[in-house]
């Protein structure tokens, strides 16, 4: 059983004067790889005179590039969009051998892609304590998963 919902964002911003804008990016777009079906999506922006480029970042979030070439009094985004919330099994997936078991090491191939998220910051001391109760290789990652959540 699913559940739609609909969801209204507006920023709006007004100006005493007319005010020159600067290039503005907007990350207001659903992900293309999501699960939650987005059955319709709107961004409209204003002032109605601009110029928008659509890309996407390195984690494939998209991201809205507008630039406006005359002065305005005002700027506001206004996002509707509809979500089909559907419920799903989060541990519905597949476990690499390597990763079989809790705490596991990447390929080193992988690592390298995979640097940017492998470094640590400093433990607090209340989850210091916690992961000194970890054993390692006493459990599965998805038993250490499910146990976590």
């Amino acid at each position: 059983m699913s559940v739609l919902v609909s969801l209204h964002h507006l920023t709006r911003y007004l100006y005493d004067r007319p005010v020159a804008l600067g290039p503005q990016v907007i990350r207001l777009r659903p992900a293309p790889h999501c699960r939650t079906k987005v059955p319709s999506y709107s961004l409209k922006v204003t002032p109605a005179e601009h110029f928008v480029n659509w890309q996407q970042d390195p984690h494939g979030n998209w991201l809205a590039r507008y630039m406006f070439p005359e002065k305005t009094r005002e700027f506001s985004v206004t996002v509707d969009l509809l979500a089909d919330l559907t419920v799903f099994n989060p541990f519905d997936f597949f476990v690499e051998p390597y990763a079989e078991k809790f705490p596991f090491a990447y390929p080193d191939d992988l690592r390298q892609e995979l640097v940017a998220y492998l470094e640590p910051q400093p433990a607090t001391p209340l989850f210091a304590k916690w992961m000194s109760g970890i054993t390692p290789g006493s459990q599965t990652t998805v038993d250490f998963l499910v146990e976590l959540n």
